[in-house]
């Protein structure tokens, strides 16, 4: 049963692409190409370079969380650095470039100049995948030829067209990471990657501009969810998969295992969807509905 994924963007919450590629994999569905953005973009590229489930979840769970995004006065404008963050990809996928991988893959990005996704599918993964976890305001742009590249989240949280691209011929499993619009919001506050006495880090997270950080924050995930729901149903995944991990911050330290845990159980409650997606698409081709009507999502019809 061969199927494509698109991997959706979401910080801290992206550990649980783990757990659904796993259970997939389990379950006999033989994933043939992979498209990330932000946080999807990172398993997407580990995944195609060769490594499995197991492998990523436990190199990740041994991961110093907080000093993952630690800022750095070398890099660009940002709160934030991605200094190590990018040695950890490296240690994952060294100088492979995309015709090294194992998979079809490609990350998306968005140019801040010309305001426009920029598929990145060629050249050294290590620096696609930095492009498209670049969350604007929050890390550095990454710079690439004339292309200021910011997080492909921006416009294509989830890149199901993306995924489509590479494999025109398989249905479309999308994992979104976030909850849907209609979903009530959490507050997350704003983590600070940094170990400081608990007495000064109560005062920070009292100074307005951390404050008013946290409401730029919640901003954006607002946008985000929105553009999320309007960019599935225009590409019109085959299923869409969502784990219940939307109560998670941006940069929250979380317990991977446990993330990965509740991929698993989102990927369980849709399979037979994607049994019956796979089977349609080898008999009628692609489009399994008419424009408009949407497919099932986690067990039940939006």
């Amino acid at each position: 049963m061969d199927i494509a994924l698109a991997l959706g963007g979401g910080g801290s919450r992206g550990y649980a692409h783990i757990g659904v590629i796993r259970r997939l994999e389990a379950e006999g569905f033989r994933i043939r190409a992979v498209a990330g953005t932000s946080a999807g973009g990172i398993v997407a590229a580990i995944y195609a370079a060769g490594y499995t489930a197991d492998e990523m979840e436990a190199r990740f769970a041994g991961i110093d969380q907080p000093k993952l995004f630690s800022f750095s006065m070398t890099e660009g404008p940002g709160l934030l650095g991605l200094s190590n963050a990018r040695k950890i990809l490296e240690q994952f996928i060294g100088d492979r470039t995309f015709a090294d991988l194992e998979l079809p893959c490609a990350v998306t990005a968005v140019d801040i100049k010309s305001g426009r996704e920029v598929v990145l599918n060629q050249g050294r993964v290590v620096d696609a995948v930095m492009a498209t976890i670049a969350v604007p305001g929050v890390f550095p742009p990454k710079r690439m030829g004339e292309l200021d590249l910011v997080d492909g989240g921006v416009l294509n949280p989830v890149p199901v067209s993306v995924a489509r691209s590479l494999a025109p011929a398989l249905p479309v499993a999308a994992v979104a990471l976030s909850a849907p619009v209609e979903a009530p919001r959490t507050f997350h506050s704003l983590p600070l990657p940094v170990k400081l006495p608990a007495p000064i880090l109560g005062r920070l997270s009292r100074l307005r501009l951390t404050q008013a950080f946290e409401i730029f924050i919640l901003s954006v995930e607002i946008g985000q969810r929105m553009v999320t729901e309007l960019r599935l149903e225009m590409d019109e995944p085959e299923v869409i998969i969502r784990p219940a991990v939307s109560n998670i911050g941006l940069l929250e330290k979380v317990d991977v295992h446990r993330l990965v845990r509740q991929g698993e159980e989102a990927a369980a409650a849709v399979l037979p969807d994607l049994e019956r997606a796979v089977s349609w698409t080898g008999r009628v081709g692609r489009r399994l509905f008419p424009r408009g009507r949407r497919r099932r999502e986690t067990g039940r019809l939006l």
